[in-house]
């Protein structure tokens, strides 16, 4: 038995085989799939078990969800573009979407790209398709190579490479952590919040005790769990208990700006990981969100977008990259504060333009 995960994509379908192992046997087929793909809800895993894209080698589908899965045996799920696998649902309507991701700038080796809220970076999960490197491909025809990722629900910039010089040269300049970049967000300001500018020091680390699985935990800069880091907070006005900043990461942690912000008072609109009850995530991806979850969040998704990176590309001169606000953000300043989003943008082009020269 091959032991290997086996992937087979085209624009149309995803297919991945996954091998049963000693460990795995007489497991539930919804809980062995679960463990490979735990960001599909159990609904969402249901219907597909249901429909027959959840195969068991050697066994007719369709079958339940409950049946035993054996060691030796091979788990075969498959996805079909239909057009509305990746929808996002608020107030049980389809989220409307910035569809088409918009080109910044782009030589023979680089895209750097404005990616819309809720495409994410490369096939993962139940996200196969609304991907920057599966557009890009699709129109370009040739392979498309991920230099960094944003977050599924974070917009901004996002560079990929027409190859893998290019792609290496740059993935090169992120480890060596040679990229300035730059986060406009949207955040709540709690009591005794941090006052304006501040840097975050807490280091974080992934809390395998936490629900849901993957939450990271904010610790004293003098601890010796987690990992070092550090982000730059500037703010670029205040109205009404909310606030508008840029965050000027220095170090590249899991869910860095959004972990920092919060445990210093700004927790992000939107966000239902770090807005201190995490509980609301599990119900948004159960789709069983109450109305004053929704009250709470506000928007559909994290208030935050990579605004503007700089970096020494093509040549050892440094450039920088800016990125217009989304749509989503941009209207909901202008209809909740009363602001025009042309004056936000003046406003974070004249900072960005200080702090990262």
């Amino acid at each position: 038995m091959s032991l290997d995960i086996e992937k087979s994509f085209t624009t149309e379908r995803y297919q991945v085989s996954y091998p049963v192992l000693a460990e795995q046997d007489n497991l539930r087929l919804d809980q062995f799939v679960m463990i490979h793909l735990p960001t599909l809800s159990r609904q969402f895993l249901k219907k597909k078990i249901d429909k027959g894209e959840v195969v068991i080698s050697g066994r007719k589908p369709p079958h339940k969800p409950s049946v035993k899965v054996h060691a030796g045996e091979r788990v075969t799920v498959t996805t079909h573009n239909d057009g509305m696998i990746e929808d996002e649902f608020w107030h049980g309507e389809v989220v409307p979407r910035d569809i088409e991701p918009t080109i910044i700038w782009e030589d023979q080796g680089l895209l750097v790209i404005n990616k819309p809220p809720f495409m994410i970076t490369h096939p993962a999960g139940k996200n196969l398709f609304y991907c920057a490197t599966v557009w890009y491909e699709t129109i370009l025809k040739h392979t498309m190579h991920s230099i960094h990722r944003l977050d599924r629900e974070t917009s901004g910039i996002l560079m990929l490479g027409k190859n893998p010089k290019a792609a290496q040269k740059v993935s090169l300049l992120f480890e060596e952590e040679k990229v300035r970049k730059c986060y406009f967000l949207i955040a709540h300001k709690n009591p005794n919040a941090k006052a304006f500018p501040f840097t975050a020091k807490e280091r974080l680390g992934r809390d395998d005790n936490a629900i849901p699985r993957g939450l990271i935990s904010a610790y004293p800069e003098e601890s010796e769990e987690g990992k070092d880091a550090e982000t730059h907070f500037e703010l670029v006005l205040e109205k009404d208990n909310y606030v508008l900043a840029l965050a000027f990461p220095h170090t590249g942690r899991q869910h860095q700006i959004r972990v920092h912000a919060a445990c210093n008072g700004y927790p992000l609109l939107g966000d239902k990981l770090y807005n201190g009850d995490s509980s609301i995530f599990i119900r948004f991806k159960d789709d069983t969100a109450t109305a004053e979850d929704h009250e709470k969040m506000q928007i559909p998704r994290q208030a935050l977008h990579a605004v503007a990176l700089k970096l020494s590309y093509p040549t050892e001169t440094m450039r920088h990259f800016i990125a217009p606000l989304p749509k989503d953000l941009s209207d909901w300043i202008e209809g909740k504060l009363g602001i025009n989003h042309a004056e936000v943008e003046a406003l974070i082009k004249d900072k960005v333009e200080t702090f990262l020269t």
